[in-house]
């Protein structure tokens, strides 16, 4: 005799649910090919692969500019503007 759960399912059939939901996932590489399609095409996309050329991050400029902000010394309005604006004629250009 087949016991049934709250659901109204019989006993075992969660197995075989779990089991076909797993058939049935989508496949990593065709999404992963998706994706970097949609890198040419989106507005987001380009962005994306502007900032992927960007440089490595110099650890020590950091460090040196952190200290400088934490003593006060680093003149921080002005020189933002200066990067927003280089930052937007890089993603006009």
């Amino acid at each position: 005799m087949h016991h049934f759960d709250i659901n109204g399912r019989f006993g075992g059939q969660d197995r075989q649910d779990d089991s076909v939901k797993e058939n049935l996932a989508p496949d990593e590489d065709l999404i992963m090919e998706q994706i970097l399609e949609n890198l040419n095409t989106t507005p987001i996309g380009k962005v994306l692969k502007r900032i992927a050329l960007l440089p490595e991050v110099r650890k020590q400029k950091v460090l040196d500019v952190r200290q400088q902000l934490t003593e006060g010394k680093y003149d921080l309005s002005s020189r933002l503007d200066v990067a927003l604006d280089k930052v937007l004629e890089d993603l006009t250009t």
